[in-house]
C-alpha cells in the first residue's frame, strides 16, 4: 500500500491535541509525522499513510476533539515535495521568480501548497508553519515566472475557498539577498 496521503487535524485546545493525536494512531495504522504547539496556542497533528487509513484516523482524531476541532483534511495524493519543505529541507539553486502564499490556517496554507506545485512546474522552498507567526501560515516557492505565478494563482484559489487567504505574491528575478535571508 502506498502511503502518499496525509491527514491534518488542526485545534484550538492544547490538551485535545493530544488526545487527538492518540485517538488517531489508535484507530488505524499511519504514521505520525508532526503533533506540536503552533502559535497562537493552537495544536496540529498531521499524519502519514495509505489514503483509507488517514481518512480513519482523521475521522476518528476529528471526533475526539469534538469542539476544538478548527479545520482538516485529508490530501489522497499529496505532491512528494511537501515533506521536505516542512522540514525545511528543500535544496533550491536559484530563482527565476519567488511565489509566497500565505494564510490564515496551517492546513489551508499545506492544501494550497499542495494545489500550487500540483498545477505547474514549480519547486517549494517552505512551508512555514504557525511558529512565531501568530497562528498564520506561508508557502515559498520558486520556478519560472509563468510557472510561479500559475501555481500561486492556483494555491491562493485553494485558501481562498476556505475564507482563508491572506496573500499572495509573485517576485520576479529577486534580489540574492533576498533569497540568502530566507535560506
Amino acid at each position: 500500500m502506498a502511503k502518499n496521503s496525509i491527514g491534518l487535524i488542526e485545534l484550538g485546545s492544547i490538551a485535545a491535541g493530544f488526545q487527538v493525536a492518540d485517538a488517531m494512531l489508535k484507530a488505524a495504522d499511519v504514521e505520525l509525522v508532526l503533533a506540536r504547539t503552533i502559535c497562537s496556542g493552537k495544536y496540529m497533528v498531521l499524519v502519514r499513510g495509505d489514503a483509507g487509513a488517514v481518512r480513519a484516523a482523521v475521522e476518528a482524531g476529528s471526533a475526539a476533539g469534538d469542539f476544538s476541532v478548527i479545520d482538516t483534511f485529508v490530501i489522497a495524493s499529496v505532491h512528494e515535495t511537501i515533506f521536505p519543505a516542512i522540514a525545511g529541507t528543500a535544496q533550491v539553486d536559484g530563482c527565476d521568480a519567488l511565489g509566497i502564499l500565505e494564510a490564515f490556517s496551517v492546513t489551508s496554507l499545506i492544501e494550497g501548497a499542495d494545489a500550487a506545485v500540483k498545477a505547474a512546474n514549480v519547486r517549494l522552498i517552505e512551508l512555514r508553519l504557525a511558529m512565531a507567526l501568530g497562528g498564520k501560515a506561508f508557502a515559498t516557492l520558486t520556478g519560472s515566472v509563468a510557472a510561479v505565478r500559475a501555481a500561486v494563482d492556483a494555491g491562493a484559489q485553494a485558501i481562498a475557498a476556505k475564507g482563508l487567504l491572506v496573500n499572495k505574491v509573485v517576485i520576479a528575478q529577486p534580489r540574492p539577498e533576498l533569497l540568502d535571508e530566507m535560506l
